[in-house]
């Protein structure tokens, strides 16, 4: 009597959540991005926290195999905001693809506002995701 052993399947899946941490945890190590940026709801929810939250101002949709990713920043003045749009979707796109093997498929970002490193030091004093608040944490 031959006993056929089973065939193991299995499947990968990954929350929105997860895609949306990754891509606004590179997002901070791109030279420009001062800030991601969440709606009205988002912004006055920051004002009761303390902690920094990776993924305001991002916004995913994921499937089996891919994802795309809608995202809001602020940028620094007197940075070429096509260089940083180039450099944000390069690393987004290369940090998913090689954490979790989705296809990034789609990125699209709009810069909310602009203003000076000390402008945004000076209004972001505080603030949960500021670069000023995060630059000590991430290294």
């Amino acid at each position: 009597m031959t006993t056929e052993k089973p065939t193991l399947t299995t499947k990968l899946t990954f929350e929105d959540d997860v895609i949306k941490k990754i891509a606004g945890l590179a997002s901070r190590n791109i030279d420009g991005v001062l800030a991601l940026e969440g709606g009205m709801i988002s912004n006055l929810t920051n004002r009761f926290r303390n902690d920094s939250d990776p993924t305001q101002g991002v916004q995913a949709q994921v499937g089996e195999q891919q994802a795309a990713l809608d995202m809001t920043i602020t940028v620094e003045y007197g940075k070429d905001m096509r260089q940083i749009f180039n450099q944000l979707c390069q690393r987004i796109q290369q940090d998913i693809e090689r954490f979790t093997g989705l296809e990034v498929v789609d990125i699209k970002v709009h810069i909310n506002d602009v203003m000076s490193k000390q402008e945004w030091q000076e209004q972001a004093a505080g603030k949960p995701n500021s670069t000023v608040d995060t630059d000590d944490k991430v290294k």
